[in-house]
């Protein structure tokens, strides 16, 4: 398993002998909030849940969309990508939520695949602790993991991207910050950072 840093990029390709299914496993915790006295007047003591959405837009070449899936669609129209469904709170250890993708059967067109987060109740990264994407092969082989080390008053993040090279697939970690509270919202900031 490699892990990545901001901006990196590993090949996939090269991590395992047959690359066919990957899961892409997303997930965060509530920041604790500070306990006693103060913290208590303040609104602190126990965790607030956090409900981050994870979604996936499929881009061609242009960086113009294809598909994109989310809480709203779980499944692209080719059937190759999909959400297995929405984590309200954030809380438990693991993955929050999981995308699934099917490389075989996605379309030609399909150059690059976007992994975001989101808080459509406006929640911020600064609520946010321990958040990571990581990449899971057929065998359940963990390929790359990211964790992503800052937070800030934004509302969502272009966490990692999954692109086509030359016949193999790269993954790079981005921790890209954007105001967009849904993933349509984030789209100008998707194709800016994942389109190269």
């Amino acid at each position: 398993m490699v892990s990545l840093s901001k901006n990196q990029t590993v090949s996939l390709s090269k991590q395992t002998s047959s690359l066919n299914q990957l899961q892409f496993g997303l997930g965060w915790d509530p920041l604790k909030k500070k306990k006693g006295f103060l913290g208590g007047l303040l609104g602190g003591g126990g965790n607030d849940s956090i409900d981050l959405d994870a979604g996936c837009v499929l881009l061609d070449r242009a960086g113009q969309t294809i598909d994109t899936i989310w809480f709203r669609k779980l499944k692209s129209s080719c059937g190759s990508v999909v959400h297995m469904g929405d984590n309200l709170t954030g809380e438990g250890d693991g993955d929050d939520e999981v995308i699934t993708v099917d490389l075989t059967r996605l379309p030609a067109q399909v150059e690059y695949l976007a992994f975001t987060v989101n808080s459509f109740r406006g929640q911020t990264f600064n609520e946010v602790d321990n958040a990571f994407c990581r990449v899971v092969d057929q065998s359940r082989k963990e390929l790359a993991r990211y964790q992503l080390t800052e937070q800030g008053s934004h509302t969502g993040i272009i966490i990692a991207s999954l692109a086509r090279n030359n016949g193999e697939w790269d993954f790079t970690a981005h921790g890209k910050a954007s105001t967009g509270r849904t993933i349509d919202d984030m789209h100008s900031d998707i194709v800016a950072t994942v389109v190269r």
